[in-house]
This record gives C-alpha cells, structure tokens and sequence, in this order.
C-alpha cells in the first residue's frame, strides 16, 4: 500500500538507507530470542560531600572583538545577562539609548547563534518608567524562565545622585522582549540600612536562579551588616513566589530562616563583591558565583547549604570593567557540558573590557573556559544530566541512559546516532539503573507519516529521531500508514 505523499528530503533518505519494504498489514517482530534476565539494580552509597576538589582549567577562548553593543549614542554597555535560549544565545544589558525615553539607563536586547555572535542590531526593551523608584534608570538585567513567562530582575533607581536609593524590581514577559512591571510596579526589595557607608549605591545587581520550585536572589546591598567596609558582599534571599512578596527566606549563619520582609538585617555574605552572577551545577549540586578579580573573573563554589566550598575557586583570565554576564539555562543553570556532562562544565561570560569615552563601561566581550574535575553525577538527582547520553556498557555494547533507565544498544554505532552525545567512561551510578530495553541489531524499523520512525523491539515501537539509527543497526525499514504506526505500543513512552 503505497503512501499518498512522500516528501522529497523522506524520498531522498529512503534511497540513501535501501532495503524499504512495501507496508504489510501486519507489523514485522523481533527476529531475536529472548534478552538475558535483567540483573538486579545495584544500590548505591551515599557519596561522601565533596569539598575544595581542584579543578583542572582547559579550552579557554575569547571573542576576537566586541560582540554586543547598542547603537547610536549608547556610550556605555556593561552587565550582561545571557540565556541560552530556543537555539539562540540571547542577552540583555545596561546601556542608555537616546530614543528610549525617559532620559535614563536602559536594558537593551540582542541575540545571536553564540556567545561569540554575530548578534543581532541592539533594540530597547525596558526602561524608567516615569514614576515610582524605578522612574529614571533600569539596570542590571537578570532573567529566568518559569512555565512560558520569562521573569527579569532589575536595578531601579527614581535619579541621579540617589542615596542607597537603587532598589530591584521584577517585570514578566511572554518573549523576552515585550514586558510588563510587576508587583504593581513596586520595588521586591530594598536596602536594609544595618550599615549606613560612604558607598551609597543601595541594593541591586541582582541575579536570579530557578531552582526546585524556589527563585534564588543574590545580590548587593551597601548597607547590609555583613558587607565589607567599602559596601561589597553578595546576599541570598530565597522564595517559592517569583515576587518575593511571601515565604521569603533569608541566607543567614545558620542556614535559610524565615523573614517577613525583605530588607531584614542582611547577616552573611557569600562573596565579597559587586556585580556578581550565579548558576547552578546540576552535575554536581553547587553554585557558581561569577565575580570580578584583579585575575579576571574569579568563579566561586557553595555546596546546596552553602556549608562547603565544594571545588578550588577557579580564573577566567582577561580584561574587564563591570560585572560578568554568565551564559545560562533559561532557569539559571549551567549548560550540559557535550564532552562529559558528570566531569566538566563551560563558565562562559560576557563582560565589559574598557571604560569608554564617558568613563563607563563598554564594549562586551566573551570569555571562557571549561572547568574539569568535578566528580559529578554521584546521585541520581545529579545523574539527569546523563539522560540522552550514550555510555560504555558491561557487556561491552552500549548503553543510552533514559530518565534513570538505560537502552542498551547491540551496536555502539546505533547507540550514538540515538544519543545526544557520548561518552567513553561510564558513571558509576550508571550500574544502578535497570535496563529498560535492550535493542539488538537488525532488527525491524518502521517509518510512518511525516518521517515519524521507530524500532521494533518484541513488536513494541522504539521511536527514533533519526532514520540513521536504523542505518547504523542494520534494520529494514518498512513504510506504515498512521493506523499501523497509533496501534504500535510504546516502549518507554
């Protein structure tokens, strides 16, 4: 029974594979016997905490140039926030455009295909709002994204010359570029004056991660009790509401506790800084604060509690002005390293290089490394990481873990095509997750409508993204209707 339509890269991929079937009107099954007895699952210990591990630092870069500026008479461009984002890295920053009205500093937009661009011509996209604490300057974008609405964390301030008059506030949008001010345009948080200082800034340089339901705020306040003589230090606030105006808690000596305002006595800093970023590791259950060094950006470790420094501080070397812009998840988290997402990490930012002609900063650049050694995936809530990566297997095939589960694959060359990555070591933890399908070679394929394909193994469907997976295990691929390929029952669906 022929297919009514063929689509011409379908056609194209058919010819390259050979060995395509007229559909029959029953489904071909696993030519194989039976699989082994599945072994039992291994338990696994809890790992003992990790704590000030050295990492190894490789594969720094650079960007040959500026890669992201505003246009026209934006003299100052500096604290970036970066998303990786939708297959684009996407960033917002400070600068102040003339045409944005009113007269004040400005959070401009950019996109590109890397953090080495090229980006897109600079646009305005928030600014004072004419009243209220934020009425002249908006600055220091931090973003994260909840569901389908992006949240971003800026610096407001009413003027000029403002004593500790720079407050936070938070504006949601639906694409990044078009917003709305939040919490009825009010501040989420302001200074807790413990410290009245000659620094007079205020709070602000806020940075946000989305973490197991809780949005995580670091930030700076010039007046809080645990910040060093001239104003530096880094707070942690903590709520389950994106607008911080319930269940808030507050980093203190002791762990989180419970504060009924914002601005409550701020007792610890995590770092000694100013203009500070963060993600978080989910390979190893630690935070990375980003904060700028006489070295370079100098990137801080905290364990969960923050109790540990789990790793050595580590140096991404080169020049800046302003705080550093790390390159995220849409949720505030480090991107799944390709080589080795249990042992490694990419701490990539943009920051400003130079002072301008204003004496502002400006001219954005990238700068990066990777960062080796964590020891990573020693949970099961750290090994998500895995999933979708193809590792070694004890019976020397490979196995592709799957949402704590692993498909193993006769052919290693099947596996890769299937898996987003490969690696050539295999996590421990690994030995502990059942082995959900084996999928010997040969055997059957389907194609349905729209290049739709799949596995047949024990006639349950496999489905592939990839006509190559079925190339590369050898299997003869037979053309089904859409009533053959709904009634195929789904292996891990």
């Amino acid at each position: 029974m022929p297919l009514k339509r063929r689509p011409a890269a379908l056609l194209a991929a058919l010819a390259l594979l050979g060995a395509v079937t007229a559909c029959t009107s029953q489904a071909a099954g696993d030519p194989v016997g039976k699989p082994p007895t599945q072994p039992a699952a291994v338990e696994t210990k809890a790992p003992p905490p990790r704590d000030k591990l050295k990492l190894t630092v490789e594969n720094g870069r650079q960007s040959p140039g500026t890669v992201v500026a505003g246009v026209g008479d934006a003299v100052y461009n500096y604290a970036p926030a970066v998303m990786l984002d939708g297959g684009k890295v996407r960033t917002w920053w400070c600068s102040q455009m003339g045409i944005a009205q009113p007269n004040g500093d400005d959070i401009l937009y950019s996109d590109g295909p890397s953090p080495d661009g090229p980006f897109s011509t600079a646009q305005p996209v928030f600014s004072g709002s004419g009243g209220s604490f934020d009425a002249m300057h908006t600055c220091d974008p931090s973003l994260i994204k909840i569901g389908d609405t992006y949240f971003l964390y800026y610096t407001g301030a009413s003027r000029d010359n403002h004593a500790n008059g720079s407050s936070v506030g938070v504006a949601t949008s639906k694409d990044g570029i078009s917003w709305t001010r939040a919490n009825n345009g009010q501040a989420i948080l302001g200074t807790s004056n413990d410290i009245i200082r000659e620094n007079t800034y205020g709070a602000g340089q806020q940075s946000a991660i989305y973490l197991d339901g809780w949005v995580y705020l670091l930030f700076t306040d010039t007046t809080g009790f645990a910040a060093a003589t001239n104003g530096a230090g880094q707070y942690v606030l903590r709520s389950k509401d994106p607008l911080f105006t319930k269940g808030v808690e507050s980093l203190g000596p002791q762990g989180f506790k419970p504060v009924q305002k914002t601005n409550e006595a701020r007792t610890r800093s995590v770092v000694e800084a100013f203009s500070a970023d963060w993600m978080w590791i989910d390979a190893a259950s630690t935070f990375a604060i980003a904060h700028s060094t006489d070295e370079g950006t100098t990137i801080t470790f905290w364990n969960r509690e923050f109790t540990r420094h789990p790793y050595d501080p580590v140096v991404i070397s080169g020049s800046w002005k302003e705080g550093p812009g790390l390159v995220r998840t849409p949720e505030g988290h480090a991107p799944i390293h390709p080589g080795g997402p249990c042992d490694k990490v990419a701490l990539d930012v943009l920051r400003a290089t130079v002072n301008g002609g204003s004496g502002a900063p400006t001219n954005i650049s990238h700068f990066g490394i990777d960062a080796l050694g964590l020891n990573g995936c020693a949970t099961p809530e750290e090994a998500r990481v895995l999933n979708g990566f193809s590792v070694p297997s004890p019976e020397r095939t490979a196995d592709v873990v799957v949402n704590d589960k692993v498909i193993r694959f006769e052919r290693g060359s099947a596996a890769a095509k299937y898996a987003r990555g490969v690696i050539g070591w295999r996590p421990k933890i690994v030995d502990s997750f059942q082995v959900a399908v084996r999928v010997p070679a040969s055997v059957p394929a389907v194609l349905g409508p729209n290049g739709l394909a799949g596995l047949l193994v024990n006639n349950k469907l496999l489905v592939i993204h990839s006509l190559e997976v079925a190339q590369q295990n050898s299997s003869e691929i037979t053309v089904v209707t859409q009533g053959q390929w709904d009634q195929y029952e789904r292996l891990l669906a």
